[in-house]
């Protein structure tokens, strides 16, 4: 027997080869077993009630389908596994539903619908819940970023540009501006769940059916909160998929670049912040060290649910438009794993924040140094001697060179060695007063009090405001889970009987 005869022994010579079955039938049946079966059944039941409503089978019929459905659902799923006679999971419940009900009236239940509409339908289902999920561990991020930023609108710390001292600030600036950064990924992400929470359930293969169906009815039995009206678009439209892609990746790109921050502030060079013990690992070797593991795994977990969010995009660039399986069974699970990883990271860093100490007071000396306060000098020469800004800055400029070259600190200078320096561009005297106020960063950022700045009321005033919004929009969010809530319990307890 030679190479090609001993493989289609091996392969067999009919649907489903063994390669096929082991490569690709029965991994896709494990993921739509461990992530689609709850949803199949949900659009099972939403079918038969419409179809029975709609007088397309008898009362009696649905009856029967129905029980046939929830005891069929009730299935121990880890139970589950490939069956070469059956093509994927649909069917094999299909034939579950026959060995209870007849194989007459469990085939009744795809009147008027395709695996085509009924899969898309299951997808955005899914999403639905991972993006409901999402949304949930980003307010609740959210709550404690804004908590601490309130204890910290007087924890003075050095602000950097290009990864170098700049000004002052203060942590709950710091923070205040991680948190609006969130609330605009958290639009991004109801953005996406508005888009997906769309029924495609009626389009059918691609162009609806014959039978007098209610589209509207299953989308309201389900909780979608609207039709995509057009057929072709129900089954060929990805960009729910690429919406919610972009909205998971822009929430872990913009997660990961403060997490990177976090990471250099708990090095002991930097020393600003302590890791809580619970979220800390100590070497194996090395007794004295804490490493922040939570935040390493955290940064790295950001960057595999940005990759796994990515790859779905890819596989959907340069994809015909229409049903395909590029954008089904292979793609999902990249979308669920996106999900998964960007919980654990939001979690991980609830946790972190929370439970965090800040060493403020090593944090306020580290923001007298490098002469960071150094653009006040500018601006008291320009604002109360008149000196015009350009010049006032080559002066500033001048002093921090001579302090760098030095090596000192600006606190470190006399006011007299401060005003000899100024007399070589203009003829200005500071007092000992101006320069204290000059060198401080707590008078740097006391008279901030521009919109949006550090000063500590202004920081309070935009924590108030975003508390309010906060509130507002997590009691939205509630609203929103438990309207669905509401709807599929519903659904599941449906009873022809309790109907007129």
């Amino acid at each position: 027997m030679n190479k090609l005869e001993e493989f289609i022994r091996k392969e067999g010579t009919v649907f489903p080869g063994k390669t096929y079955m082991e490569e690709l039938l029965m991994p896709v049946f494990n993921d739509q077993r461990d992530f689609l079966f709850h949803v199949m059944f949900d659009i099972h039941r939403a079918h038969v009630i419409m179809l029975a409503e709609q007088g397309i089978i008898d009362l009696t019929e649905a009856k029967v389908m129905l029980e046939g459905i929830n005891k069929v659902a009730k299935s121990d799923i880890a139970l589950l596994a490939y069956q070469p006679q059956f093509e994927d999971l649909f069917f094999m419940m299909e034939a579950k539903i026959g060995e209870e009900i007849g194989d007459e009236l469990a085939g009744k239940i795809h009147i008027g619908r395709s695996r085509n509409d009924m899969g898309v339908a299951m997808y955005r289902l899914v999403l639905r819940e991972h993006l409901l999920n999402t949304i949930e561990s980003a307010y609740q991020l959210s709550e404690a970023l804004l908590d601490q930023s309130a204890i910290h609108s007087e924890t003075y710390m050095t602000g950097y540009t290009h990864t170098q001292p700049a000004q002052p600030t203060t942590l709950g600036h710091y923070l205040l501006a991680i948190y609006d950064v969130m609330q605009r990924d958290i639009k991004r992400l109801w953005s996406a769940y508005h888009l997906v929470n769309q029924s495609p359930l009626g389009a059918a293969a691609l162009t609806t059916t014959g039978f007098p169906i209610s589209r509207e009815r299953t989308c309201e039995l389900l909780g979608f909160e609207g039709i995509i009206e057009n057929s072709y678009d129900s089954i060929g439209g990805a960009d729910y998929l690429l919406e919610t892609s972009t909205a998971i990746m822009t929430l872990m790109v913009n997660t990961g670049r403060w997490i990177q921050d976090f990471l250099q502030q708990v090095t002991r060079e930097f020393g600003s912040f302590l890791v809580a013990d619970p979220y800390v690992q100590v070497s194996s070797i090395m007794p004295q060290k804490r490493n922040p593991v939570s935040i390493e795994h955290s940064r790295s977990l950001a960057s595999s649910a940005y990759g796994d969010a990515l790859a779905a995009i890819n596989m959907i660039h340069n994809t015909p438009f229409g049903d395909i399986v590029d954008t089904e069974d292979d793609l999902q699970p990249h979308l669920y794993r996106a999900f998964t990883n960007a919980n654990r990271v939001l979690k991980l860093m609830y946790a972190v924040i929370t439970t965090l100490k800040v060493n403020s007071e090593h944090m306020k000396e580290m923001a007298k140094k490098s002469s960071i306060t150094i653009t006040e000098l500018a601006d008291t020469l320009s604002r109360d001697y008149q000196v015009p800004l350009r010049k006032a800055h080559s002066i500033a400029s001048y002093i921090s060179k001579r302090t760098i070259k030095e090596q000192k600190e600006l606190y470190e200078w006399d006011i007299r060695d401060i005003n000899e320096m100024i007399h070589e561009f203009v003829n200005v005297s500071l007092s000992a007063e101006e320069w204290k106020k000059i060198i401080s960063p707590e008078y740097f950022i006391k008279i901030r009090t521009i919109q949006g700045g550090p000063n500590p009321n202004e920081v309070i005033r935009m924590i108030s405001e975003r508390k309010k919004q906060l509130l507002a929009e997590v009691h939205e969010y509630e609203s929103t889970v438990e309207i669905l809530k509401t709807k599929r319990a519903n659904l599941v307890e449906f009873c022809f009987d309790d109907k007129k």
